[in-house]
């Protein structure tokens, strides 16, 4: 990239341009570091320290990215479920949540393998929505019961689900793909727990 091209970032697009880089990597696979990730934008090996202290800090960010790409899918299962009964769209926020995982693998990991960053705004919000979601969800279906604490352990479950199906812990037959036979899996557990209700 040329000279010219590295001096057109502003402050906010730079730092939006290395985190598209940093994820493209993430999930390709690809090993990356603040260097490597400056050299795929074209930038000079220090510009990212503008932005992101170490590492750390720029896997922070990518987890962030995450938890508010997870809570777009789980805002669509709301937005097309609302003609169904309630325990559709409780199972069905399992089923995108463990989904998600499947799908973008890399990301999931780093969004679950690091400690929690307080100091992300961006992170704290979304994780916190997700729960506001999740709590609404089990106080329509459990309107008596402690919501958080419920919503919590719905959580667990999904996010159980969700490694044992990356880790290969939980095998599908050859023909089923695995987004269909997790799915299956979420969707009985729920069916079971939900029989507890009455």
């Amino acid at each position: 990239m040329s000279t010219s091209t590295k001096s057109n970032y502003h402050h906010g697009e730079l730092r939006e341009a290395l985190l598209q880089a940093a994820m493209r990597m993430l999930e390709t696979g690809e090993q990356f570091s603040l260097r490597a990730v400056a050299r795929e934008t074209g930038v000079s090996q220090t510009a990212p320290y503008r932005h992101f202290s170490d590492r750390d800090a720029l896997e922070s960010a990518l987890a962030a990215r995450g938890f508010r790409d997870l809570l777009a899918a789980l805002q669509e299962v709301a937005a097309t479920s609302s003609a169904r009964p309630a325990e559709y769209e409780l199972a069905e926020y399992a089923v995108a949540y463990v989904e998600f995982a499947l799908r973008r693998p890399a990301l999931f990991r780093v969004m679950f393998g690091n400690a929690c960053d307080e100091g992300s705004e961006e992170r704290a919000a979304a994780v916190s929505t997700i729960h506001s979601v999740l709590r609404d969800a089990v106080s329509g279906m459990f309107p008596h019961a402690d919501a958080a604490a419920l919503a919590s352990a719905g959580w667990a479950l999904a996010h159980g689900l969700a490694y044992l199906h990356l880790d290969g812990k939980i095998p599908s037959a050859s023909s089923t793909a695995p987004e269909a036979a997790a799915a299956a899996h979420v969707r009985a557990a729920f069916a079971a727990i939900l029989t507890l209700k009455t």
